[in-house]
């Protein structure tokens, strides 16, 4: 049965925030360096952006299209700002349709409600449930993954704009979520904690506003390629692994302030309270904090459920190859040198996955690969829309400018553990 690496949450050129390079040919040469091998059309109810999609991809008549030796599932993403239970929420959510005609009766029921036009991620007044009733209703097998799920603002379990639950958010129709989506500020064990989501798959993708961002985190399906399969697989929870952000790089994983510069743990507000001692406002609740809100008490942190697929953390190749070499992640020495591994060993997923250490280049490259692999960095963690910093080396060992991380991130062993080998943290 074949693995299909897919990265399933992307942006085109028309959404706010985005490269202006964000078109199919970059899409597609991207992938390749990255390793994928299927992908979102990403802003299908963009005009312009659907247009594009329907004049180059080609249908192959299985639910998936084609473009560039690639494959492409119809997808989209829309923020729904609403008014639920007394209080104002705003969620994002990722649409996936099995055919082009079930995305224009998507857009069309959307496009009564919405400027489509203004946005590659539309701003819509309607509830959750709402939307994934108008998917529902342009072909059953639509799907709808909550994107980054637990982030504060725009998570469909986040503090400020989500829910306590996905019964809570979608109601009768909850059972049609068959996924959600990890975000970069958590980790498939994270979610693990939460009883809710026991019967659901547990999926990561990059959502690359760039094309360099591409494939940061990934899922891997097992099984053939056609849009069956793939719900199928999400449906019955037949994911092979996830590769993973360390969640705490992504931007909301500690609890915080930014205007202050101040951050801490949970356990740390527990303690203090939840006001900035600086200025006295409220602290931006992260994900970590979140969790621990709606796990169950029986799930402590480093809880390890039975039965689901593995998962690796991984440091993107241009931020390795830049602190091994002392290079900016931007310059000509990193890109040519990234380059020049991705035409020696076929993608980047590779190099950071199968690809003997010893192999990738000089003594310190190898020790840089084997650190991340191992889990032996530092980060200073994110914070109210700040990324945390990753480390592979503190400062004093000559590492990248900046200050030594916080908190030192070591995978530990679990061969004691309840899970399988085949569910073990480490992939490597």
């Amino acid at each position: 049965m074949a693995k299909i690496v897919a990265d399933l949450h992307l942006h085109s050129s028309y959404a706010r925030a985005t490269s202006r390079n964000l078109n199919f040919d970059t899409i597609t040469a991207w992938a390749r360096l990255k390793g994928i091998d299927l992908l979102s059309s990403a802003d299908f109810t963009h005009p312009l952006w659907f247009a594009e999609t329907k004049a180059k991809l080609k249908d192959d008549g299985d639910g998936l299209f084609s473009y560039g030796g690639f494959k492409f599932i119809l997808g989209a993403e829309v923020s729904c700002i609403f008014s639920q239970g007394g209080k104002l929420r705003r969620v994002h959510l990722l649409l996936y349709a099995p055919s082009l005609k079930a995305a224009e009766k998507i857009n069309l029921e959307l496009g009564k409600r919405g400027k489509l036009a203004s946005d590659g991620r539309p701003i819509l007044g309607l509830t959750a449930k709402t939307v994934l009733e108008i998917i529902l209703e342009a072909d059953r097998n639509s799907m709808m993954i909550p994107a980054h799920a637990w982030t504060p603002w725009f998570g469909v379990l986040g503090q400020n704009g989500g829910f306590n639950s996905l019964e809570e958010c979608f109601g009768d129709l909850a059972g049609y979520i068959y996924a959600i989506e990890t975000g970069l500020s958590s980790d498939p064990a994270m979610n693990w904690r939460v009883k809710e989501l026991d019967n659901r798959s547990i999926v990561s993708f990059s959502d690359a506003h760039s094309a360099p961002k591409m494939g940061r985190e990934l899922t891997i399906f097992d099984g053939n390629l056609t849009y069956s399969d793939l719900l199928g697989s999400l449906r019955e929870q037949k994911i092979s692994s996830t590769v993973e952000f360390f969640p705490e790089e992504g931007k909301y994983h500690y609890n915080g302030h930014r205007n202050c510069n101040f951050k801490e743990t949970p356990s740390d507000t527990l303690k203090r309270g939840l006001l900035c001692p600086n200025c006295g406002r409220a602290l931006t609740i992260g994900v970590m904090h979140r969790v621990e809100q709606l796990a169950e008490k029986d799930r402590p942190e480093g809880y390890l459920a039975e039965k689901r697929p593995a998962f690796s953390k991984m440091v993107p190749l241009l931020e390795i190859l830049s602190e091994a070499n002392g290079w900016p992640v931007a310059s000509n020495k990193t890109s040519d040198l990234y380059n020049n591994l991705i035409k020696e060993f076929g993608s980047e997923l590779s190099i950071l996955t199968e690809v003997p250490t010893s192999e990738v280049g000089n003594e310190r490259l190898s020790e840089a690969l084997g650190k991340v692999r191992s889990g032996d960095i530092y980060i200073d963690p994110g914070y109210d829309g700040v990324y945390g910093e990753v480390h592979i080396w503190p400062k004093t060992e000559g590492g990248k400018e900046g200050k030594i991380a916080e908190r030192r991130v070591k995978k530990e062993p679990i061969a004691e553990a309840k899970n399988s080998d085949k569910n073990q943290l480490n992939l490597f």
